[in-house]
């Protein structure tokens, strides 16, 4: 992160295939990193187990990269989107997908998959991707959108404007508890 710059210059585009090993590598390290003050090692490991890259995002266009130049360089500094399909939350590897497409006039678009690089944080990278994804599934027809929180994306999407609608507390490999927190919000 710049040092002493009020003023951080950022892009974002539409993620592609290319982009897989970045996004990959900017999750592990937002999973590993940005949950540690939330959540114990095994509540994180517990966490993996239904967080990660989903390609249908990618191929449905609905996935952004959030970039910025340090020394020279394009960096991937934060990931996120949409889904205009039923799945909530979660990986390729996440049990219990339903990739059927929504219905814009009964069903709520999906905020997805967000993660900021952890030395990021703090400073709108998350806001800017819910806004990217509200933006583009209301102008798909979507009047609602809902999210699958964890227990670290809880305050930012309370400071968005969602509401819960309820908690689900799964039981990991590990034994420990992983919380999900479903969440909605009118466009």
């Amino acid at each position: 992160m710049p040092v002493n710059s009020p003023i951080i210059q950022i892009t974002h585009r539409i993620a592609s295939s290319a982009d897989i090993p970045q996004i990959i590598e900017l999750m592990q390290a937002s999973i590993e990193c940005n949950m540690k003050s939330f959540l114990t090692t095994a509540e994180i490991n517990a966490a993996k187990q239904s967080m990660g890259l989903d390609r249908t995002l990618l191929e449905d266009q609905t996935y952004f990269v959030i970039e910025t130049i340090k020394a020279g360089k394009t960096i991937m500094i934060g990931c996120g989107g949409w889904g205009k399909r039923k799945t909530l939350y979660g990986g390729d590897h996440t049990k219990g997908r339903d990739d059927s497409f929504s219905d814009p006039s009964t069903d709520a678009a999906r905020i997805r998959a967000m993660y900021t690089h952890p030395d990021w944080t703090r400073l709108g990278i998350g806001s800017k991707l819910l806004q990217l994804g509200e933006q583009a599934a209301r102008a798909h027809g979507f009047k609602r959108i809902e999210l699958g929180s964890t227990l670290p994306g809880e305050p930012l999407y309370l400071k968005m404007g969602f509401k819960e609608i309820s908690r689900d507390i799964q039981i990991s490999d590990n034994g420990s508890k992983n919380v999900i927190i479903k969440m909605s919000k009118d466009l």
